[in-house]
């Protein structure tokens, strides 16, 4: 514990809440995850320093892989197939993507090859770190690239709801812990933990939430857990995904500033150029409604678009299944292409 309790986390925990606070008492939306993110970025940019959270803010995400697992219930298995018109376009989505940022990072932003091919590549951040790493790429560049897309299109989507879709982004995501059995809390913490850890010990991506997710999934559809996990553990998820976010900028330098956020800021701006077409198209296709196909495509980060979708009110496990299958396409595809495209 001593070891945990450091000056730059205690740093980053108190910009996290100012950052928090401030969007409280503004009326912003989504306060306790957009909050964090910018107090962190504002703090690392004035120079503050900022380290994660750890083994505790890692153990608090798998709270967020439980809330969406316990969505998996059997009305939802029978409402898979409806899926499948919106699941077959996501290749073709990240194919695009691929083709557009690639040649963004390594002719315009003049990156050299792994680290423009990661930079573009739209799936879990810490995947794309360690190949882009074994490559040879550029880990803090690609570090802050990502960061700085996954901040852009989290902090610009609930605006864009508000403003498209008419959405209420001050609902609670869930009952009050007072009105939820302790029985059911400890059933919840325990799945997250244990699938967290189980889903490590096997080597599989993205562990901390998809772990809980898979595990609370399988106890939903046993009627073992039933229902969402309390809002307030909800909440802390958000806070500590915030952090995750924000904490990536610490040590900013200004040269990183002018060139690493500036690439990400652009390719921010392609990436919701190339969403909002193909989400109309893909709304049209499908018949779904838009929120929820905007929520599936729009590429911020699979965990904080899943915050969103809770807080909308959207079928989260639509939303999870498509972010699911985009990275899935990447991690599997992204290393072959890489090294093809690096041959010739």
């Amino acid at each position: 514990m001593r070891a945990m309790i450091t000056r730059p986390r205690l740093v980053t925990l108190a910009a996290a809440a100012l950052g928090a606070a401030a969007f409280v008492l503004l009326s912003l939306p989504l306060p306790l995850l957009l909050g964090p993110m910018l107090g962190c970025l504002l703090a690392a940019l004035a120079g503050a320093p900022l380290q994660g959270m750890g083994v505790l803010g890692t153990a608090l995400r798998t709270w967020l892989g439980v809330a969406i697992g316990s969505t998996v219930t059997p009305a939802l298995l029978h409402d898979l197939p409806r899926m499948g018109a919106t699941l077959a376009l996501v290749p073709l989505f990240v194919g695009l993507i691929g083709l557009v940022g690639y040649p963004f990072f390594r002719r315009v932003m003049g990156y050299d090859h792994p680290t423009a091919f990661y930079s573009a590549m739209p799936g879990g951040l810490q995947d794309m770190l360690i190949f882009g790493e074994e490559a040879g790429g550029n880990v803090r560049s690609m570090s802050l690239i990502h960061a700085t897309r996954v901040l852009v299109i989290v902090t610009a989507t609930p605006f864009l709801l508000a403003l498209l879709y008419d959405v209420d982004l001050s609902q609670a995501p869930g009952r009050p812990a007072s009105e939820v059995p302790l029985s059911q809390i400890a059933l919840m913490v325990f799945s997250g933990i244990a699938g967290w850890k189980i889903a490590e010990r096997i080597g599989m991506f993205g562990a901390s939430i998809l772990g809980p997710l898979i595990l609370t999934a399988c106890l939903s559809l046993a009627g073992v857990i039933q229902g969402r996990p309390p809002a307030e553990m909800i909440w802390a998820a958000q806070f500590f995904i915030g952090i995750a976010v924000g904490s990536k900028y610490a040590g900013i330098t200004p040269r990183e500033l002018r060139h690493d956020v500036t690439a990400g800021l652009g390719y921010a701006l392609l990436l919701a150029i190339l969403s909002l077409g193909f989400i109309e198209a893909a709304a049209l296709l499908s018949g779904r409604p838009a929120l929820e196909v905007a929520l599936s495509f729009l590429p911020g980060g699979q965990a904080e678009m899943a915050v969103i979708a809770l807080m909308t009110g959207a079928d989260v496990a639509f939303v999870v299944a498509h972010h699911l299958t985009r990275i899935f396409l990447v991690i599997t595809a992204a290393p072959l292409i890489a090294r093809w495209m690096a041959r010739r």
